[in-house]
């Protein structure tokens, strides 16, 4: 009975045995089966760091990275020497690829001309701080151009209205100038992106009257119709208008003196009436 069971137990260990073996040998013949292949990418050329725009475009401003090549971005470049030498029409930022139409040719040179669009002028006009809007006129902020002006002597003619509303600004400097002292002081020049007929206003304003730049939010982009204010119209609004004053009450004039000459025993004698003395 003992042998039996030991046989038994041999018998199944073996066929344990064969089992494993075979599963093992299944699992090793068996054709593996291949990972999906890794997407191909494409070695683009991008900004290096934040570049503004005008920027005439160097090596030392460029890197080149692999892009995912399902997601490459129309108009790139993948040799640097198709960027260098050229001006940005936009800034860019690190990272962000060259593409062509962010590009100016060559001939154009870089500075503020190239970041002009067609049919487009920059105008440059002085402000001091508070025309300014206390420096926060910046690139690519928008404004609103008041002017405020006299025409004649007569002041209660003053008169202020928006004359450009959503203008860009270009560009917003500092530089020196003497005032009448010669002392040298601070003047802010803002430059600003106008239709030639604008750029006509935008000059007349600042010529003739008193310009204020009136900043906006930049996703602002309605236009409000004004009629304009004129000085009188803050006092009338302000509250009842003053009375005028009263007329001064003309005077007694007094009366004329009469004079009656008379003649008695060969005496003459003047009688005068109207002086008040009661003669």
């Amino acid at each position: 009975m003992k042998i039996s069971r030991y046989w038994w137990m041999l018998l199944g260990a073996t066929a344990s045995g064969l089992l494993a073996g075979y599963v093992a040998l299944v699992y090793v013949s068996s054709e593996p089966v291949p990972l999906e292949a890794a997407e191909p990418s494409q070695s683009i050329v991008v900004a290096a760091r934040d570049l503004p725009a005008g920027t005439i475009v160097t090596r030392e401003d460029l890197e080149t990275v692999a892009w995912p090549g399902a997601a490459i971005p129309e108009g790139f470049s993948t040799q640097m020497g198709e960027v260098v030498g050229h001006g940005l029409i936009v800034e860019v930022r690190k990272s962000e690829p060259l593409l062509g139409w962010k590009l100016a040719d060559k001939e154009a040179g870089g500075g503020l001309s190239i970041t002009i669009p067609e049919g487009m002028r920059a105008v440059s006009v002085e402000v001091d701080e508070v025309v300014g809007v206390a420096g926060f006129v910046l690139p690519g902020t928008r404004v609103d151009v008041l002017v405020t002006v006299m025409p004649g002597t007569d002041r209660t003619q003053i008169t202020t209205r928006i004359i450009l509303q959503n203008v860009r600004a270009l560009a917003a400097d500092q530089r020196y100038q003497q005032d009448i002292e010669g002392e040298p002081q601070y003047v802010t020049v803002v430059t600003l992106l106008v239709t030639p007929p604008d750029a006509e206003a935008l000059t007349l304003a600042a010529t003739e009257g008193r310009i204020q730049l009136a900043l906006r939010n930049t996703l602002d982009a309605e236009e409000v119709q004004t009629g304009g204010r004129r000085i009188t119209s803050l006092i009338a609004s302000g509250g009842p208008a003053p009375r005028p004053a009263p007329a001064p009450r003309p005077t007694a004039q007094p009366e004329p003196e009469r004079v009656i000459e008379s003649y008695q025993g060969g005496s003459r004698t003047l009688l005068k009436f109207g002086t008040g003395d009661g003669r």
